[in-house]
């Protein structure tokens, strides 16, 4: 225990060396090289005095040159200064011997150094259970960490341990030999009693035992790697030399040969086999353990895979493939007679370029499967590859063989894969493209589809020369308009519109039940699907452009069924429509969706979608007080041309209109658009824009009955739009009666079918006063043409 009645100790006044990075402990010795001019004029006093005693001080974790004396621990060591060396006019080499521990009371800057006044602190010499216990356990520690660093010196270490007995003696030396930062030796010189710094040592000690333990694990097992590697060489050339003396060949030697021998067997292209020899020389140069080796066998082997001269012999009967594509596909009259003169050419001409047709339509309406009956009428070999969402230009072209994981493009894969150079790839989804920082696959496209092009297209990984001309490039999309222009360029676009409800039914009795009974394993005499029930199918639950909806709705009702035959025996069971409520639940649609009266404002336009055509009610309100045209409903910008467009159209022609000009001044309009989630433009709705407006501003209602689509010209003009068939097809099935079109769209009424011609009374205006004619029966124009009739 410390003596607590002692005198207080005598104050000194002696220079002070403040040390960066370390502690000096009483008892020890210690070398410094002082350098700094402060610490040098400190050292000189000390020097000048008898006893040569000098305060040293730790400085604070700071970058301070000149530390002051707020830089300082208020703990140091009083040391006599053991010998002095100069080693350069501006630097002294220093050995020091720690005496005792000091409290530094005061510190003042005198002439060019510190001086402090200091008070001796007595080391404290508790005992305790514990602090026996503790002294034990930190030798103890101290002997496991000279083991494992070195042992060849734990004798002579285990001796300078038994030379020092005192607790605090200990605790400075091993506290000095560790690698500790200042704040945790400073924490060990000022340790109030021993069980302190036993304690502190004692964590420091265990923490740096495992790091030892850690690192001495970590070289061991790199150790034992290196010695395998080494053993796995040895084990290696041996057996290269026992192989040679039983004249047998190496595994990679072997395949070098195997190698030489398809590539001699191979009919390559003169550039192409001087390559490939090439590579197969530096094959065999290189030892199979080099990073380099799998590269050069991989690009060699997709070589001498890739079929350069071998190519399938073109089945081109006309006749034979008239009926595949009538047996696989419904309609289609003018598509399929575009592939029949397609296919004829090639016929009359097979040095030809193959055609790039692309099939423009929307989902479900089988542009894949008609790529897939082109194939098998030709009899060539089919590969698909879906663009959708691709953003890596890579994924076309490859990878250069120089980065990790190269392989080559998706085309070369293909055909790798098809094992002719003229087999036919459907390129599907190409307006699903995208861009981003990795390239832009639609500029790789344009060297792929391109005849004048393609027959020397470069692949990155093959880096050769491959023609890709007698291939039959098939495009699909559903849209044109994200397909850039040089792109679209290269494209022969075949046209693909929806269907309507006669089709569709054909098509499901023909292709869609006969597929829905072998996918459920149901025979036909087990459940009958009548025409009835799959027309209330289509018209009450599937309105759609295409079949895939339809096809997923009869998959659904025959699972239905299956259900009972699965269970055991069952009766025979007929799908009536009345059932269809209980299987398929409420309708999706009904015919009494359409609108049977339209309030005065609103007017039925027709829109084009990449699923088909769609039927789009404009609604308009008046806002009294003000004067602004507030447009809502998700508009794009064209839209939105059209509607100022319609609304200056209205304004200027108020009076043949028969509106009051005071309604014009006090009040605004807001037009709305339903379904505000769904994005909305083009100009197609120009002309319903005009008839809603002129609804709203007379107060006439608009017929419920009747559709309108055309773009609006300020003077009047009625201007033509596309998608025709998709949008009369649209207003059939909402049940609608009368179609207002643009007289420049009447030659798009061949495309028309029979029964939609029939079934609808089209109207065609040249100018919007027929429109309005037509649309607004209350309306009395000033002067009005006759609308034309169909």
């Amino acid at each position: 225990m410390s003596d607590e009645s002692a005198a207080p100790p005598a104050e000194q006044v002696l220079p002070v060396l403040p040390l960066k990075n370390t502690v000096l402990f009483p008892f020890l010795f210690a070398p410094y090289s002082v350098g700094r001019p402060q610490s040098v004029a400190a050292v000189e006093a000390a020097l000048a005095e008898e006893e040569k005693t000098i305060v040293v001080v730790a400085q604070r974790p700071t970058e301070a040159e000149q530390p002051g004396i707020n830089d300082l621990y208020s703990v140091g060591t009083r040391a006599v200064i053991k010998k002095m060396a100069r080693a350069s006019e501006e630097t002294l080499e220093l050995l020091v011997q720690g005496i005792e521990r000091v409290n530094l009371t005061r510190v003042e800057l005198r002439d060019s150094y510190l001086e402090a006044h200091v008070q001796a602190s007595p080391l404290p010499n508790d005992s305790s259970t514990e602090v026996d216990a503790l002294y034990r356990s930190v030798i103890d520690l101290a002997t496991k960490a000279i083991q494992i660093v070195q042992p060849q010196a734990l004798e002579n270490f285990q001796q300078m341990l038994a030379g020092t007995p005192d607790a605090l003696r200990l605790v400075f030396l091993l506290g000095s030999m560790l690698s500790l930062d200042v704040e945790k030796e400073q924490s060990l010189l000022e340790c109030k009693t021993r069980l302190e710094g036993l304690q502190l040592l004692h964590g420091y000690l265990a923490h740096e035992v495992q790091v030892l333990e850690l690192r001495q694990k970590i070289t061991t097992q790199a150790q034992t790697e290196i010695s395998k590697e080494q053993r796995d060489y040895l084990l290696r050339q041996q057996l290269r030399a026992i192989q040679e003396e039983l004249g047998e060949k190496s595994p990679e030697q072997a395949e070098v040969d195997d190698l030489r021998r398809q590539l001699k067997e191979a009919e390559l292209p003169e550039e192409v086999r001087k390559e490939a020899e090439r590579s197969l020389g530096r094959l065999e140069r290189l030892p199979p353990q080099a990073p380099d080796y799998q590269v050069a066998r991989s690009h060699l082997e997709l070589i001498l895979e890739l079929p350069w001269r071998k190519s399938s012999t073109d089945e081109l009967d006309l006749d034979r493939t008239r009926k595949i594509l009538d047996e696989d596909h419904f309609d289609l009259a003018d598509i399929k007679q575009r592939i029949l003169e397609h296919l004829a050419v090639l016929k009359l001409n097979p040095k030809a370029k193959a055609p790039i047709l692309c099939f423009v339509g929307p989902p479900g309406v089988g542009k894949t499967s008609l790529g897939q009956s082109i194939a098998r009428s030709m009899g060539r070999k089919f590969e698909r590859m879906s663009l959708g969402g691709m953003h890596d230009e890579a994924e076309l072209r490859g990878h250069r063989r120089t980065y990790i994981g190269a392989m080559p493009g998706r085309i070369i894969q293909a055909i790798r894969r098809a094992g002719v150079n003229n087999p036919m790839l459907m390129l599907d989804e190409v307006d699903k493209l995208g861009r981003d920082f990795r390239g832009d696959p639609a500029s790789a496209l344009l060297e792929i589809l391109d005849p004048a092009q393609n027959h020397t297209f470069r692949d990155n990984y093959l880096d050769l020369p491959f023609d890709l001309s007698h291939v039959f490039f098939i495009t699909t999309a559903n849209s044109l308009d994200p397909v850039p222009g040089p792109l679209r360029d290269r494209l022969e676009i075949l046209r693909l519109s929806g269907y309507t409800e006669e089709e569709k039914l054909e098509i499901a009795k023909r292709y869609l039940v006969p597929r829905v009974y072998q996918e459920t394993g149901i025979k036909p005499e087990q459940v009958t699907i009548p025409d009835e029930t799959i027309r209330r199918v289509i018209q009450q639950y599937t309105r759609e452009a295409g079949c895939r909806q339809l096809e997923r709705t009869l998959a659904r009702l025959m699972r239905k069924a299956a259900v009972r035959f699965a269970q055991g025996p069952a009766e025979p069971v007929t799908i009536t429509p009345d059932k269809l409520a209980e299987d398929l639940g409420p309708e999706i649609f009904l015919p009494e969706t359409v609108r049977r009266q339209l309030p005065a404002g609103v007017a039925t336009g027709l829109a084009w979608t990449e699923a088909g055509g769609d039927v789009l009610y404009i609604e308009t309100t008046l806002l009294p007080h003000s004067h602004r045209l507030r447009l809502t409903g998700h508009l794009g910008a064209v839209m939105r041309e059209s509607a100022r467009t319609a609304q200056s159209f209205v304004w200027s022609h108020a009076a043949e209109l028969g509106i009051a000009p005071q309604l014009l001044r006090t009040s605004g309009v807001h037009i709305h658009v339903p379904a505000g989630a769904v994005p909305k433009d083009g100009p197609s709705a120009g002309v319903a824009l005009v008839t809603a407006l002129t609804s709203l501003y007379t107060g006439f209602p608009v017929r419920s009955d009747t559709a309108m689509t055309g773009e609006i010209s300020l003077s009047g003009l009625v201007l033509p739009v596309g998608g025709i068939k998709e949008k009369t097809l649209a207003a059939r099935r909402a049940g609608l009666k009368r179609v207002i079109l643009p007289r420049d769209n009447q030659k798009d009424m061949r495309d028309l079918p029979e029964q939609v011609r029939h079934d609808l009374q089209l109207i065609f205006a040249e100018r919007i006063e027929e429109v309005l004619a037509a649309a607004i029966p209350d309306l009395h124009l000033a002067a009005t043409a006759a609308p034309a009739d169909r």
